[in-house]
């Protein structure tokens, strides 16, 4: 038998209904804030992802799936969508349709890491995009988006952390400080970090290796250091996230996986989901529209995922999504009534109305289990001395309800199950 390739996973019948709700929560919300929806290629060129993650990263260096098609081009099977928005940004010129670009996305994403709970190969993320302001109340907005979504979901067990990274040239001299810091218990590091201290020593917070967590405790806090603008904008947030009555704390390790990063950053963790906690990440991005080729843009952003969310909601048990229903299923009760079960439930689909019928032969009783198990609303018996009379019978399968309808009032029907 072939199954499932390691690291993805089949989203099944039983599963959409919970997708569903929590797209539409993800599209209601997003449209409350006036985001419009983007939808960019699975794949994309792979310099895109190397310029605009950074050549460094983990994702870049040990996550992508790349491949060479038959042109000899490098593509890769996108593992964020930041870049993907950017490029599409620049390539339809929409800053010069209007001055600020409110995007969102519910895309698959791909990443060739370890799998395990709340983490997969093939994986599912939404976001949003903010291009053309530098406001910190833009980079606010972004967190309030994202927690509304996540209490709207109804989880509670979250933790809303934020940092900033300060403008590039602050940053470029906290890197110093960090260096002169780590410069003596470097040999301490693990083999990653001590790579990461020549290549981006910031990355050195991201490590889980406990002796790396130990070391980095005490060293200097890139909160402490940060260029004035960088403090101001920072105040404007924390206050903005005061008056939305947004608990939030700082994490002055919260440096991110991503190169593009500037100003803010921030997570949103959940102690739902083992291992993985971070349900939300994102912050503000000034440099990356120029990278990849446009105009100097400031930007900000953030991306969640799904398959984490809904493990959370699932261990939270916070989501009472309703049981699927059809509106009627039809019960044939005697042989040779077959096409004109057929042909009434055409009618009725063309009337928006959800139907189902029997296409195995099965008795009566078999077909009222099957009616159940669909949880349809009502039933249609068709046939007996009923049909023959010109009346079929019509169920309402909560109440009990019956009423008997004639063959030649097919609106009565519809009329009933609207």
């Amino acid at each position: 038998m072939i199954k499932a390739v390691t690291g993805t996973k089949d989203i099944l019948p039983s599963d959409i209904p919970r997708w569903k709700y929590l797209e539409n929560t993800v599209e209601r919300i997003f449209n409350s804030f006036n985001y419009k929806e983007i939808r960019t290629p699975v794949f994309e060129e792979t310099p895109l992802f190397a310029r605009g993650i950074g050549e460094e990263t983990d994702i870049v260096g040990k996550e992508m799936y790349t491949f060479s098609d038959k042109s000899d081009t490098s593509l890769t099977l996108k593992p964020e969508m930041t870049a993907a928005v950017v490029r599409a940004y620049n390539e339809h010129s929409l800053g010069a349709q209007q001055s600020l670009v409110k995007l969102f996305y519910i895309s698959p994403m791909f990443r060739q890491e370890r799998p395990q709970a709340g983490r997969f190969r093939q994986f599912h993320q939404f976001g949003a995009e903010a291009i053309g302001s530098n406001s910190p109340l833009l980079d606010a907005e972004m967190i309030q988006m994202a927690y509304e979504i996540l209490k709207s979901l109804g989880l509670k067990n979250l933790t809303v952390k934020i940092n900033s990274l300060g403008t590039p040239q602050s940053r470029e001299n906290y890197k110093k400080l960090l260096k002169n810091y780590l410069e003596e218990k470097k040999d301490r590091l693990s083999e990653d970090s001590r790579k990461r201290f020549d290549k981006n020593i910031l990355r050195i917070f991201d490590s889980k290796v406990e002796s790396d967590q130990l070391i980095i405790k005490d060293a200097p806090k890139i909160t402490d250091h940060l260029d004035e603008e960088s403090k101001i904008d920072f105040e404007v947030v924390k206050e903005q996230l005061k008056k939305s009555n947004i608990p939030f704390e700082i994490d002055s390790s919260l440096v991110r996986g991503l190169d593009y990063y500037t100003k803010l950053t921030f997570e949103i963790d959940s102690g739902s989901v083992g291992a993985q906690t971070a349900l939300v990440g994102g912050g503000r991005y000034d440099l990356l529209i120029e990278n990849l080729g446009g105009k100097p843009t400031p930007a900000t952003g953030f991306a969640a995922g799904i398959e984490r969310i809904l493990l959370a909601c699932e261990n939270e048990k916070s989501l009472t999504v309703p049981e699927p229903s059809i509106d009627v299923y039809l019960i044939r009760i005697d042989d040779g009534l077959e096409s004109f079960v057929s042909e009434l439930g055409g009618k009725l689909r063309k009337e928006n109305i959800s139907v189902d019928f029997d296409y195995l032969q099965r008795s009566v009783k078999a077909q009222m289990r099957e009616a159940n198990r669909m949880n349809a609303k009502y039933t249609l018996f068709i046939g007996g001395d009923e049909f023959k009379a010109g009346m079929m019978n019509l169920k309402n399968m909560s109440s009990g309800e019956e009423e008997k309808i004639s063959l030649k009032d097919i609106n009565s029907i519809i009329l009933k199950l609207k």
